[in-house]
């Protein structure tokens, strides 16, 4: 049968879909499978199945296969254009140019388009804007025959004609791969499966260079690594594609010759070879110049003498001299340590002495609360860095636009390599650079240990403070977190702020969390929702990250008529949705780890907007939605740089507990304010405090060790 999407009901990780559809002459009706996957409300479908009933939700069509079509009657071409799929026109219009040319309307679209201005409400410039949207969308639907069961969504196909145009066709003809890294959601696999389908051989040169840089990129995306053993990258890299190793190897060293990759000697480890993307080579070469030219400048701090504040601890005087008199160092501690008191002490010290500071933070939230924390304004260091271009990472930079005398970086754990490097590009030599963090919380997302590797050159001054002085409210969260820096187990069930609750099945868990968050947090302590933040060692599985955002904004925000929505893959954005960017978007000025709430869905022109937690109204495309996810549930790494004031978090062994480690659990419970409550299994608890995970292929230490002898 053939019938027009309505509306998507529902759909799953693993892509089964359930579907309303609408067919003329027949009542609406729902369609579910796997079959389904990637179809966008408005198009007009050919189905193939049976009809079944489910013993809840009733009468359904089993889709087993289906095939996308012209829409061909009037009420299948009024939902087709009324569905926003061609930008520019809505429901209204979508009714008012249907009524005026009835089942030739997308005839005169395409073959007639000037005739388009007879409809009331259409001129000029409003008719090319549909043509122009028409001709895309004609693309990309031939795009869609071109990749038809290869795994290809229609967001996807649609990114690949915006990256490439009317050349996507001879790419995908000629050299798949270079999808890879150009279009946001293809990696290798998509890219492969495409590349054999048009005929490329399976041991294809371009073939086993892709599948190389794939794991390459792997090893810094998923791990943060910098760097990877040449034998371990041949290995993976054969694996990926089924051939032997010994067919692989040579192509490392033609990329190397390329230029694609750097091939060097292991940092610490003689005998061994290693290979890093170029871009983080040369990052990683650039970062360690730029702090040996920044640690050998003489000091331009405006400040003869100073007069030490009586009420800092010994600890805290020697961290203030430490700053005041060298160009690069580093203040560590864990919670209630005085970290911030000690950075109002050493800015309110220079700003008195007629020097200029500037206070920054890896994210917004972290700024914020540095500036709330000290009085004095901070900024992120996007912000700080935002009238500087991204700077080349294969040249060191004599422009340096930051006139500050002093710049403290707090929560320095979270600077990634890239990061790390623009930020010391932008720092006058013979300024002063602070770094505050914790060295016990976890790393950045991004490839690199920047902090970890600074505390391991010797030469850079540092000063651990010890001494806590936050005992009061959450002193059990401060205790809780010490026992486990450790490597000792917090007192369970617990008290003071923090508290443990035992549960050993995941799905009981999950329901647990879900309620603690949702309802009985904000009863007990009278605080909305919103105050209470869900925190997942792991994005997938049954207390993942995913699987609990959608319970709580299914009983949060729930689907409603009068809340427009829209599906991007397996993940709807719903009007009143809290949501959070997880790519830094330096055109929207929107950055990883802020928060906002959905406030419109706009169909005809394809986007949603929101409004973030300081205000501002930032817009998204629908073929950009991937660059958010929803903040009901994050990760860990998200809420770096970030306080809530109730946490909740499930600590399950799922899939062997594999991101359960010591610094994981210590980074969740320093996130609460007032209270966090972990629920879950005694054994995933032990784990968590006694594992130390790995440590992260870097060179940055060796390098910047080795420069300052």
């Amino acid at each position: 049968m053939e019938a027009s999407v309505e509306q998507l009901v529902y759909v799953r990780e693993d892509e089964y879909t359930v579907a309303r559809m609408s067919a003329d002459g027949e009542p609406d009706f729902v369609a579910t499978g796997r079959a389904l996957a990637g179809i966008q409300p408005g198009e007009t479908l050919r189905l193939f199945g049976d009809w079944s009933r489910h013993p809840r939700y009733g009468r359904r069509f089993a889709v087993t296969g289906c095939e996308r079509v012209t829409p061909s009657s009037v009420r299948a071409i009024r939902i087709y254009l009324g569905s926003g799929l061609i930008r520019g026109i809505g429901p209204r219009l979508a009714y008012a140019i249907v009524d005026h040319f009835g089942e030739a309307t997308l005839k005169v679209i395409d073959s007639e388009p000037e005739r388009l201005t007879e409809v009331v409400n259409i001129g000029p410039q409003r008719q090319g804007q549909i043509v122009q949207a028409w001709q895309e969308q004609k693309a990309i639907a031939a795009l869609m025959v071109t990749l038809q069961g290869l795994g290809v969504s229609p967001l996807l196909a649609a990114k690949i004609y915006q990256v490439f145009g009317k050349d996507a066709d001879e790419v995908l003809a000629t050299d798949p791969y270079r999808l890879i890294g150009r279009v946001r959601g293809i990696a290798f696999r998509i890219a492969d499966r495409i590349a054999l389908q048009s005929g490329v051989p399976e041991r294809s040169p371009e073939r086993i260079k892709a599948a190389l840089l794939d794991r390459l990129e792997a090893a810094g995306s998923r791990d943060g690594h910098c760097f990877v053993p040449v034998s371990t990258l041949v290995r993976e890299a054969a694996e990926l594609i089924e051939q032997d190793q010994e067919s692989v190897r040579p192509m490392v060293d033609a990329l190397a010759a390329d230029r694609r990759l750097v091939v060097e000697a292991a940092p610490d480890q003689p005998g061994q070879v290693v290979a890093y993307a170029k871009h983080v080579h040369s990052r990683e070469v650039a970062l360690t110049a730029q702090l040996a030219a920044l640690l050998g400048a003489r000091s331009t701090l405006p400040l003869r003498a100073y007069r030490e504040d009586p009420g800092l601890h010994e600890d805290q005087r020697a961290a203030l001299t430490m700053a005041l008199t060298s160009t690069v160092s580093i203040i560590t501690g864990g919670p209630g340590c005085g970290k911030s008191h000690t950075v109002k002490a050493i800015a309110t010290t220079v700003r008195a002495a007629g020097g200029s500071v500037t206070l920054t933070a890896p994210t917004g939230k972290a700024a914020k609360r540095l500036s709330e924390l000290t009085g004095l304004p901070a900024m992120t260091v996007h912000r700080m860095l935002a009238q500087q271009p991204d700077p080349d990472p294969e040249t060191l930079f004599d422009e340096r636009p930051s006139q500050a005398d002093l710049i403290v970086v707090d929560e320095a754990s979270m600077l990634d390599l890239h990061l790390a490097t623009r930020l010391t590009s932008a720092v006058r030599p013979g300024s002063h650079l602070l770094l505050i963090g914790d060295g016990d919380q976890l790393p950045s997302i991004g490839p690199g240990d920047v902090l970890a590797d600074l505390l391991r050159v010797t030469a850079i001054p540092r000063v651990q403070l010890t001494h806590v002085f936050r005992q009061a409210d959450g002193s059990g969260i401060i205790g809780a977190a010490h026992r486990i820096r450790a490597g000792r187990l917090p007192a369970v069930p617990g008290g003071g702020g923090f508290w443990f609750e035992e549960l050993d099945d995941p799905e009981q868990v999950a329901r647990r969390v879900a309620h603690l968050a949702m309802v009985a947090i904000p009863r007990k302590q009278d605080v909305e929702p919103d105050q209470v933040q869900v925190l997942c060692p792991m994005r997938k599985g049954e207390t993942g990250a995913t699987a609990l955002g959608r319970l709580i904004q299914d009983q949060l925000n729930p689907a409603a008529d009068d809340k427009p929505e829209h599906w991007s893959g397996a993940t709807v954005f719903r009007v009143g949705d809290r949501v959070m960017p997880i790519r830094n978007n330096y055109d929207k000025g929107v950055f990883n780890g802020e928060t906002g709430t959905v406030t419109a869905v706009v169909r005809e022109e394809r986007m949603i907007e929101i409004r973030t937690d300081d205000g501002e109204s930032v817009r998204y495309g629908f073929d950009e939605l991937d660059d958010l996810t929803h903040a009901y549930a994050i990760s860990v790494h998200r809420s770096q740089g970030s306080e809530y004031p109730f946490v909740v978090a499930p600590i399950v062994a799922e899939s062997g507990g594999i991101m359960l480690r010591r610094k994981l659990l210590y980074t969740l419970v320093t996130r609460a304010k007032a209270w966090v409550v972990l629920v879950g299994q005694r054994e995933a608890l032990e784990l968590a405090v006694h594992r130390l995970g790995h440590r992260r292929n870097t060179g940055l230490a060796r390098r910047l060790a080795l420069s300052l002898e």
